[in-house]
Parts: C-alpha cells; structure tokens; sequence
C-alpha cells in the first residue's frame, strides 16, 4: 500500500508547487547540474577520431548515473524515513515540471512586444527558441511563442510526468537529462554531427510516446475535431519525429498556421507549413493556450494518480 503513496504524494505537491511558484529564480537546480557535466564531457570526449563512439559513450554513462543514483539514493531515503523521501521526491518533481516557467517565459515575450516594441520583443523570444530572432515580424513571433509553447508542453511537463509514471523520480530525472543532452548536442551540424547523434536518437525514443499523448490531450481538453485532423494530417511534416504532433494539435485547435521557412544561425532553414489558415494571432489566442497547457498538465496529472491508485488499494 505505502508503495501507491510514494509516487501520488510527492506528483501532488510537485505539481502544486510548479503551479505556485514556477521556476524562482537563482534556486539550485539538477538541470544545471546536468549541463555542467554534459558540457564537461563535450570539452573532453569532443575531438579528434570516434566522435560517434564518444558521444554514445558519454550519452550512456550519464543516464546511467543519473538514473542509478537517484533510484538507489531514494530507495535508501524511503528506508531510513519516510518524510524524508517525501520531501526530497517533491522537490525533485517540482524541479523536473516546467509548466509555470513557459507560460511565464510566453507571456514575458508578448509583453515585451506590446510594451517596448518590436526590437525588444525579438531579443525576448531569443531567450526561449533557436531560430534568428532580429527579422521577425510581430506576428512570428507570436507564432514562434505558441510554437514553443506546444512543443515545450510535451517536453516539458507531459514527457516527465509520463516517466513518472514508468519509474518514480529517477525516471523522470532519466528523461531530465535526455532532454537536456539533446538540447546541448543533439545538433546536425558541426562539431556535433556525429558526436550528438546518440543523444538526438534516444530524445526520439524518449518523446515518441509523450508527443503523441500530448497532442491528444490538447484536443480533448479543447474538444476540436479539427485538431484532431491536424494531427492525423499534419503531424508527420515536421523535420522531428515529434515535435509536429502538439504544435499540429495547436495549430488546429486555432486553426492558424505553424511551420514555414526560418533562419538558424543565419542559415535559411525551409520547413513544411502546419495548416493553412494565415491567421493573425492575438493576446486572446494566448491565453486560449494558457488555458490548454494548464489543463493538459492537470489531465496528465490524474491520469498518473488514476493508474497508481490501484497499487493503493490493492491489499
């Protein structure tokens, strides 16, 4: 029974907390401690020959370490006392849930824009996206935003709670720090073409799942045959095996159009369109998908307790 209960009580206050306070700035945090040691491992594994084979070598001893350490340092915590573990595996899942924080970092970029001007709403936006920001136009970047936003909710918030669920915290520290390995190396271009493919791959793998399940929920929550459409139509068009699912999900749910041609550290990079409604975007589209994250993250959140409960009540 004491099982069911360590993996609903500290999602419950994890959640709560994300959903009150967010990402605090200058707060300790794993994922840096992540970084720190993926950037480490880049200086030194990164050249001459075997690019390939460093990069997977380098992929394979941090996910094991970050998975083995924290399973057996909460395995030993859940023996030695209990509202130790529980304090401990509540923070880590706040830390691991990034809702809050996008919605804030959305929101802070369209306020730039209304407030100080295109030029500051560009420099804002490049706090959150990879493309080129100087040439965009008002309305890409308001694109680019809720681009970012349906993208960052399955990688974000779905991806780890899903982990969750598949093996407690650890789990979804595993899936923390896939996802941070990609995001510092998982490039196709030089000097990470070879060394980061491993950890390109296995963020596929670890996003497969999540992507879709994220689309789906956006369009219950929203009940929009269209999204649906969407996904079954657009979900394949973009260059990742995943990330065309929610934005294809958005993009239908407000019948608007994602996608299309951006430039990325100068280079003109052509990407399919995601619908075909030119629609302008306006701050009422945004808090629509306010509104779709914060219930997306609630609807995951209960579909996690509901398949723990059993383990609760099974004598």
């Amino acid at each position: 029974m004491r099982e069911g209960w360590t993996i609903i009580v500290p999602l419950g206050l994890g959640y709560l907390a994300d959903l009150l306070l967010g990402d605090p700035q200058g707060w300790p945090h794993p994922v840096r401690a992540f970084g720190a040691a993926i950037a480490m491992g880049d200086r030194i594994l990164n050249r001459g020959r075997g690019r390939l084979i460093k990069g997977t070598i380098l992929v394979v001893v941090l996910c094991v370490a970050v998975f083995a350490g924290s399973y057996w340092g909460l395995k030993l915590l859940q023996a030695w006392w209990l509202p130790a573990y529980y304090s401990v595996a509540s923070v880590g899942v706040f830390y691991c849930l990034a809702n809050r924080s996008l919605l804030h970092e959305g929101q802070a970029v369209l306020d730039a824009l209304q407030k100080e001007g295109l030029d500051a709403g560009r420099c804002r936006l490049s706090w959150i996206v990879g493309r080129d920001t100087a040439q965009l136009s008002e309305q890409q970047i308001r694109t680019a935003v809720l681009e970012s936003m349906s993208e960052n909710l399955s990688d974000g918030v779905v991806g780890p709670l899903l982990f969750y669920l598949a093996g407690g915290l650890a789990a979804m520290l595993l899936y923390k720090m896939i996802n941070t390995l990609d995001s510092m190396i998982g490039y196709k271009r030089e000097p990470y073409r070879l060394f980061g493919r491993a950890a390109a791959r296995l963020d596929d793998i670890a996003n497969f799942f999540p992507a879709r399940f994220t689309a789906l929920v956006m369009v219950l929550v929203t009940g929009s045959r269209r999204g649906l459409r969407y996904v079954i139509r657009y979900g394949r068009a973009h260059a990742s095996p995943n990330s065309g699912y929610p934005e294809a999900a958005l993009a239908g749910i407000l019948n608007c159009r994602f996608g299309g041609p951006n430039r990325y550290k100068g280079i003109l990079v052509e990407k399919p369109y995601i619908g075909e409604n030119e629609k302008v975007l306006t701050d009422s589209d945004f808090r629509y998908v306010k509104y779709i994250n914060h219930a997306v993250t609630l609807v995951t959140v209960i579909y996690v307790i509901l398949c723990v409960l059993p383990t609760v009540w099974k004598l």
